[in-house]
């Protein structure tokens, strides 16, 4: 009975929003963003929007935020709306301007005269959409109808930002885009050229509460596909062994772990108490890498946004061939490209922290700097809201 009002209840909203979105006119002024679907303030449509509020912008237009559940205060003139309630659906079927960094529910009506500027959230290692052979998300099973849905919400897209030329040439494939791709370096990247000094940094490992007096390791694997509980909520199975982590490093070093929003597990990390730090959804990763001396990841797209920082990076890839092999396929040779050294049981990862050499790997990180950030100069927040000023007249 519960679940047949609910779904009554969202049908009759869907009805409601169809006839907003047919009869209300378009507010030029009214700009909509959210992050990761809602879950979190992050990412390039929040850099996008705190550069409108450097610039005074937010003044100038109304800003309006979609969340699942509502954050803390944010900077600036803004407006909070609860995803998917029905101040959401007058927003989006007024709101001139869209900035949002994944795909959008298709039921949404997008207007010949709305701009859709999708931000998208990393450069692609694993494979995309189109390009997939198989699909093991909670969400889809069928690859067909997956790829299928996808395309025709890319085709909502009217601009679609990427960080490098790599990533241009697979979105225009992968997602069967044909509009204007701004390949203009991400605009959450800017924070790392525009604040990477000892000062900044400071002060938010002070915020963070982390010691000073401690090298810092980012640990920010990616999700896996087929480790669910259910529709977006991955599990956290990372495979390592954090007591043997702690018993190795914790004289030299401490642990940041950070988690792909999708993941859902609540990990007790009290036995770990000043060795391992978590963060939460609506902590900006892009923070973290400033305040981190070394970043160890698997798959996912952070080892392309840390590398503007030339840091160290390790792989930590346990299940490399079921991922590369099963679950997605990869665009690139990983094991031939990657700038650091790729492990696959805790002792061996212990061994790439404890005796890391840069000179090994200062050509492999050169080139793959060059191929992947050679257009991120920190000014991809200024080319959107000059973007979003051109386009709202």
């Amino acid at each position: 009975m519960k679940k047949q009002l609910k779904k009554a209840a969202k049908s009759v909203m869907l009805f409601c929003y169809r006839i907003m979105a047919s009869l209300l006119p378009i507010d030029k002024k009214v700009i909509v963003f959210n992050s990761s679907m809602g879950r979190n303030y992050t990412g390039n449509p929040r850099y996008i929007y705190e550069y409108m509020v450097e610039k005074g912008l937010d003044k100038k237009y109304q800003c309006i935020w979609f969340f699942e559940s509502l954050p803390k205060e944010l900077p600036g003139n803004y407006k909070i709306v609860r995803f998917k309630r029905i101040k959401y659906f007058y927003y989006m079927a007024i709101a001139k301007t869209w900035v949002f960094d994944c795909r959008q529910p298709d039921f949404l009506v997008k207007k010949k005269n709305v701009t859709y500027i999708q931000t998208w959230h990393g450069t692609p290692l694993k494979k995309l959409a189109l390009d997939m052979d198989s699909v093991s998300m909670a969400e889809d099973k069928d690859i067909e109808k997956y790829k299928n849905k996808f395309y025709q919400n890319a085709q909502t897209w009217d601009y679609l930002i990427a960080q490098n030329d790599f990533s241009a040439k697979i979105f225009r494939k992968a997602f069967g885009f044909e509009k204007e791709m701004l390949t203009i370096g991400y605009p959450r990247n800017d924070i790392l050229i525009r604040n990477n000094t000892k000062e900044y940094i400071e002060s938010l490992k002070k915020e963070l509460e982390l010691p000073m007096d401690k090298k810092i390791i980012l640990y920010a694997p990616t999700w896996r596909d087929n480790e669910f509980y259910g529709s977006g909520r991955y599990k956290f199975n990372p495979h390592i062994d954090f007591e043997l982590l702690k018993e190795q490093l914790e004289d030299e070093y401490c642990i940041i772990v950070k988690y792909h929003y999708l993941v859902k597990d609540l990990v007790d990390w009290s036995p770990y108490k000043g060795f391992i730090f978590d963060c939460d959804l609506n902590y900006d990763i892009s923070l973290l890498y400033l305040v981190s001396d070394i970043l160890i990841t698997d798959y996912s797209s952070v080892m392309f946004d840390y590398s503007i920082l030339k840091r160290p990076m390790l792989f930590y890839c346990y299940d490399y061939d079921n991922y590369k092999n099963n679950l997605r396929g990869f665009y690139f040779d990983f094991e031939k490209e990657a700038p650091g050294p790729i492990s696959y049981e805790t002792k061996e990862l212990i061994q790439d922290i404890l005796h890391y050499d840069e000179a090994k790997y200062i050509e492999k990180y050169s080139a793959f700097s060059k191929k992947y950030n050679e257009v991120e100069s920190g000014t991809a927040s200024e080319k959107i809201c000059k973007l979003i000023e051109e386009t709202s007249k």
